[in-house]
């Protein structure tokens, strides 16, 4: 009998999925059909019953997560030796999971982690915003639980904080150095040495708390409008979360981060 409501609750995971293909909903859904999936209320249900995988930055993990999910980054080189050790200490299913229908973090870490002789995994791809607006009682957001979802910073409100490369610069230039704080948040591979503000810009790593902690603290002391930029314009949507919380308003972002300066400024 047990059998029978596995294969039929395995028949109806399916169908959801093919539905959900055929309207777009899942793009990675196509691109990814040998990954095996969870549904959203099927991963509640399960939840003690499963080891929960956040395979995104440390720094998106720490913003906002499942309650109870581990943490292994599927950019790190050494994500198939962390999931072989994972699975040494638990025989139940592993579930993946990233930002939403469109990142496709959770297909690539379960088929990094099936590829590296580890079973019994699955991707949870309607992401942790879906999941902690539907159930702030099991998320975690800037370490508390539950969550407030109201407290989540929609797009829109990220997007009023870019600034198109050239906007960027000219603002940046043009506001007193004793008024400004700009700083380049990539980490040392992408800033290879070198920013795009010489003389006049701060570095501190996304991945530095604590240095960048200290130049926030002392933008907000002085009362100095930030101008911050990173590699492609997506992290800082996690860094606005630590902004938002001390309270810090002047702040601009460069839109599509280094990339888009090299292409819309060289």
């Amino acid at each position: 009998m047990k059998n029978v409501l596995l294969s039929l609750g395995l028949l109806i995971s399916i169908f959801s999925s093919t539905t959900a293909i055929a309207n777009g909903e899942f793009p990675g859904r196509a691109e990814y059909p040998e990954i095996p999936l969870y549904q959203k209320s099927d991963l509640l249900k399960d939840l003690n019953n499963v080891v929960v995988v956040d395979a995104r930055s440390s720094l998106e993990f720490e913003t906002i997560r499942v309650k109870g999910a581990v943490n292994i980054p599927i950019a790190s080189k050494k994500f198939p030796e962390m999931v072989k050790a994972l699975r040494k200490t638990t025989k139940k299913p592993i579930v993946f999971y990233c930002n939403g229908r469109t990142c496709y973090k959770s297909y690539k870490a379960a088929k990094t982690a099936m590829a590296a002789g580890v079973k019994n995994v699955f991707a949870y791809d309607a992401g942790i915003f879906e999941w902690a607006k539907s159930y702030p009682k099991y998320s975690v957001l800037l370490g508390k639980s539950p969550i407030d979802p109201s407290k989540i910073i929609p797009k829109s409100k990220l997007k009023e904080r870019f600034l198109k490369p050239e906007k960027f610069t000219e603002a940046a230039r043009s506001t007193p150095g004793n008024k400004r704080l700009i700083l380049d948040v990539r980490d040392m591979y992408q800033r290879a040495g070198v920013g795009f503000f010489i003389g006049i810009e701060r570095w501190a790593s996304l991945d530095d708390k604590k240095k960048l902690n200290k130049y926030l603290q002392k933008a907000k002391k002085d009362k100095r409008t930030l101008y911050i930029y990173d590699e492609t314009g997506k992290q800082v949507r996690w860094l606005q979360y630590t902004l938002e919380q001390h309270n810090i308003k002047d702040y601009f972002f460069m839109k599509k981060g280094a990339k888009g300066f090299y292409k819309d400024m060289i």
